[in-house]
């Protein structure tokens, strides 16, 4: 994997940038030079078909069990593939090394491309670095900002968590809360790990975190409880993902605490609990769109030579925030399961 430029500079508004001009790649993808029309049943979505020979890309997340989170991942980068005449090799665990496992397999398995989440970035970098020896291109998505131009990645696509976290803490400024609540559902995951540090810096009252099991929601919601009860001071719980923010409700409601709830991401529970005042809004990093440009960007690198960002900025998809100004909107792409 040949890579000619390599320039330092990473501003916030060159990352912009270049998510407009991968925005305009992505519609030069979809016009007549890419073949006929297809339409993806499931979610609704049209796209060109590709006459490019076949090819193989695996995609290899920290997903754990259960999330909805990442169906919306994997239906953008079904769709991508669907559309360039992919095969897609999807794969996913939470545990750092197991997922290491699984980018070997599809190094052993020779595949054309690998996407990749970079959670825990230490635990990667070495089979990363395999897969980029052996000449299969790479590049990022969801979590690993930090660390994907250091790992020899193409392309990374996401948000920046500490900035996201940062403008969320802001909001709640506006709220009038003064304490809040921080739930990290996986200790030690880099990405979660800067939204609450995001979160801290930007909000100006009291911030608290508190760890929980993910992967079991009885305990995330005894724990969250426990806390509530504890502590009656706290009026804002902020959660890292729709199912925690959910069961957090449900803690918030056995306990009567006054505590509102907002959180990182979306499904499609989460739009009706944001319509009917349960939670209060959504940062929005759009899933879809980091499955859909992670197998794009590996077509257009094997048949065009294109660098998504240039390998020198990341491509951003959010954050955005949904509240009850625009739920009604962002609610129809959610119950298609592409939001």
């Amino acid at each position: 994997m040949n890579r000619t430029f390599r320039p330092r500079s990473r501003r916030l508004a060159s990352a912009v940038a270049v998510a407009a001009a991968a925005a305009l790649v992505l519609a030069g993808c979809s016009s007549s030079s890419g073949g006929k029309e297809a339409e993806d049943a499931d979610s609704g979505v049209s796209a060109g078909k590709a006459s490019t020979p076949r090819m193989t890309i695996a995609m290899v997340t920290h997903a754990p069990s259960g999330d909805t989170f990442w169906d919306t991942i994997r239906k953008g980068a079904e769709v991508a593939a669907a559309k360039d005449n992919v095969k897609l090799i999807y794969s996913n665990d939470e545990t750092a090394a197991d997922q290491a496992s699984l980018v070997q397999n599809a190094i052993d398995q020779k595949v054309d491309g690998i996407a990749v989440t970079l959670a825990k970035p230490d635990a990667m970098k070495d089979v990363v670095a395999k897969a980029v020896k052996a000449g299969i291109p790479v590049v990022g998505l969801n979590a690993g900002m930090s660390d994907w131009q250091k790992q020899g990645l193409l392309s990374f696509f996401g948000q920046d968590e500490a900035i996201s976290g940062e403008a969320l803490g802001t909001k709640l400024n506006d709220t009038g809360a003064k304490h809040a609540l921080c739930v990290v559902q996986v200790q030690g995951a880099v990405n979660l790990e800067q939204r609450c540090a995001g979160v801290e810096k930007g909000f100006k009252g009291k911030t608290d975190k508190l760890y929980v099991n993910g992967a079991d929601m009885p305990s995330v919601k005894s724990t969250i409880t426990a806390k509530l009860k504890q502590d009656s001071s706290i009026d804002q719980v902020v959660t890292l993902g729709a199912p925690i923010a959910l069961t957090a409700a449900q803690s918030i409601d056995e306990t009567g605490s006054k505590a509102k709830i907002a959180t990182f991401d979306l499904n499609k529970e989460l739009i009706t609990a944001i319509e009917d005042g349960s939670i209060e809004f959504a940062v929005d990093q759009q899933p879809y769109l980091q499955g859909y440009l992670a197998v794009d960007s590996l077509w257009l690198y094997k048949n065009n030579g294109n660098y998504m960002g240039g390998g020198e900025a990341p491509i951003l998809t959010g954050p955005a925030f949904v509240d009850k100004s625009n739920v009604e909107t962002i609610g129809q792409f959610a119950a298609k399961g592409t939001r």
